[in-house]
């Protein structure tokens, strides 16, 4: 930067025209203020510099330059081309101003460049990320050419908006998809909690020949994690180790999750201690939470006050993990001074996570009544979660009373989810009130509301496979039948003597 001031100074003293190329220099640095200035001093200006202000802009902000810069150009005659408009889209997109969009795509269209692939990829990408994706589907059909990244663009707008069965569609009809195709339908998956589905299309995305980059393994992480594919997740580390993607912040922390959820925590707390002076608020809260979730509740604690010494601010999913812990422990009076402090020390306002944790502290230690009260002073209304938690810990400690108003809530906020009855049928049952189950039964019978069947999920050879109870759609089905019947029969041996292999069918 002193040297390109040397070389300002210089060209002054001698009448040299420098600007241009100190211009370009300065927003390579950047330094977008003392390029402007020096902008604003030419007194014949190019659309290629305007151009060059406007992305820099577009990229650093504040975006709002970009407007005032386009019309300027428009009231110096000087007319944009396709490349101005693709900034343009992209500063619109960083505001997100669905109006402003709309206002520069009509001034694209009066320009004559309807017809320019690239910056008609930007526009489609424009209006998918504003949320504006039937828009974005209007330009991307009247299309005459797309390429992959117009796609893509497409592909994440319905992503974004939670529509994972169109998303699926049109990535099934790319041409040529790429990485970033991949990446954006593991993403979309991930984040919608399709967990099986992100880690299946992760798998396909090698086995079709591509390498997954540093982002691709950040978005499967979260699906190994819920889904407990441990071997699947080791292997990915094996494939960031040899890239040299642990460097990334995002990934690190992405397998420090994924080994805390599936009960590694040595293993674990060694990548959190791998990754030193470097950590962030992330890193902290995924392995307190991973302490918090498998009752190491001192670990966790500790762990937090370690936190606060090292003068790291806490968040409102620091304080979801502490107050895990207090939960798996049984700490009543720890958890109610921390769901204090954090409003009166660090002025975060308790939210229904918050508030779900402290009434299944409460419930969990048979104070049900005190947790019922904490529900019906919250500031916000109860949601599925705080009622299912209240019903499963009455139907441990028998309150049929305080089981009845849960339940009650549940059904209408759940109204066709089986399990509620089920609870509160067995709850009745527990202590001999069979006009309740009874009625339970009428309830569901009335409703339509039939039993769930639950399925489990078994990793074999990094792919995963879920089932039922006597689930034959796996096309070996026959062959699992035929050693689970063999597995059975040596049990029954065992405990029961030869005789057992009269006994010895299963009911497939």
């Amino acid at each position: 930067m002193n040297q390109l001031k040397q070389i300002h100074a210089y060209s002054l003293r001698n009448g040299l025209d420098y600007t241009k190329i100190m211009i370009n220099k300065l927003l390579e640095i950047p330094n977008i203020p003392y390029a402007h200035q020096l902008f604003d001093l030419m007194p014949e200006r190019t659309s290629t510099l305007y151009n060059k202000l406007i992305q820099a802009y577009s990229y650093n902000g504040p975006q709002k330059q970009c407007f005032s810069l386009y019309i300027q150009m428009c009231r110096r005659q000087i007319f944009p081309n396709p490349f101005t408009f693709t900034f343009l889209f992209a500063a619109c997109t960083s505001l997100s101003s669905p109006c402003l969009g709309k206002m520069v795509h009509a001034h694209f269209i009066l320009s004559g460049f309807k017809f320019d692939v690239f910056v008609l990829t930007a526009l489609v990408n424009m209006y998918a990320k504003l949320g504006l994706v039937e828009l974005a589907r209007k330009q991307f059909d009247h299309m005459l050419f797309r390429d992959t990244p117009t796609w893509n663009s497409l592909i994440s707008g319905y992503v974004k908006c939670g529509n994972m069965e169109e998303a699926e569609t049109l990535f099934k009809l790319i041409p040529f998809k790429n990485v970033i195709s991949w990446t954006t339908m593991i993403s979309g998956y991930s984040q919608n909690g399709k967990y099986l589905d992100a880690l299946n299309t992760y798998l396909l995305m090698e086995k079709e020949g591509f390498k997954p980059n540093e982002v691709s393994i950040a978005c499967v992480l979260p699906a190994c994690a819920n889904l407990g594919a441990l071997e699947v997740g080791k292997t990915i580390e094996n494939y960031a180790r040899r890239k040299g993607y642990m460097d990334n912040l995002f990934v690190r922390n992405g397998f420090l999750e994924m080994y805390s959820k599936c009960g590694k925590l040595d293993r674990a707390m060694q990548l959190f201690n791998e990754i030193r002076d470097r950590k962030n608020l992330c890193s902290w809260n995924s392995m307190m939470m991973g302490f918090a979730i498998h009752g190491k509740y001192e670990d966790a604690l500790q762990l937090f006050h370690v936190l606060l010494r090292e003068e790291m601010k806490p968040d409102a999913i620091t304080f979801v993990a502490a107050l895990m812990a207090c939960t798996h422990g049984g700490k009543i009076a720890k958890g109610q001074e921390l769901f204090e402090l954090m409003n009166y020390k660090f002025g975060i306002i308790p939210i229904l996570e918050h508030y779900g944790c402290m009434v299944d502290l409460l419930a969990r230690k048979g104070k049900l009544n005190e947790a019922y009260n904490l529900t019906q002073t919250m500031p916000m209304k109860p949601d599925s979660v705080i009622w299912g938690t209240l019903l499963g810990a009455c139907s441990y400690h028998g309150n049929v009373k305080i089981a009845e108003k849960a339940a009650e809530a549940l059904f209408e906020l759940e109204l066709s989810n089986s399990g509620n009855y089920v609870l509160l049928s067995n709850i009745y049952a527990s202590v001999g009130r069979w006009d309740g189950v009874a009625k339970m039964r009428k309830m569901m019978k009335g409703s339509l509301i039939a039993k769930t069947a639950g399925y489990s999920y078994i990793e074999v050879h990094d792919e995963m496979h879920m089932f039922i109870v006597e689930d034959k759609s796996h096309p070996r089905s026959n062959e699992i039948y035929s050693v689970l019947e063999d597995v059975y029969c040596k049990i029954m041996k065992t405990d029961y003597g030869n005789e057992s292999n009269l006994y010895c069918q299963i009911d497939g």
